[in-house]
């Protein structure tokens, strides 16, 4: 088994359709995580849920549903973390944002974990 550390996962809560500048709010997300060098950040798509509007947003709609419920998930120190707050707390003005502490575990290739 591998070392554990310490980490901070944050999950940002919102639905496919919101925006920032006119693009993909989650997009701009994940290119600020990866511009600020955070560990990782990962999109999930939804397919049913309902948030503070109590609309239930699904896909079993026959229409092509672009309001479908998004949850990115960034991982990394709390130093790191620290440093994307200021950009979430601007870009997301709907939805819920929750961070937690929680154990890392690395795998993976590692030389990239040595840089």
């Amino acid at each position: 088994m591998k070392e554990q550390q310490k980490g901070v996962l944050v999950r940002i809560f919102i639905t496919e359709d919101e925006k920032y500048n006119h693009k993909p709010l989650f997009e701009e997300i994940v290119k600020k995580a990866h511009e600020l060098k955070l560990a990782g950040a990962t999109v999930l798509r939804g397919i049913m849920g309902y948030g503070s509007d109590s609309r239930i947003h699904s896909a079993k709609f026959v229409r092509l549903n672009e309001d479908l419920p998004v949850v990115i998930e960034i991982v990394d120190c709390q130093e790191n973390i620290d440093k994307i707050l200021p950009f979430l707390d601007e870009a997301v003005t709907s939805g819920l944002i929750t961070i937690e502490n929680i154990a890392v575990l690395k795998y993976g290739n590692q030389s990239r974990q040595n840089q």
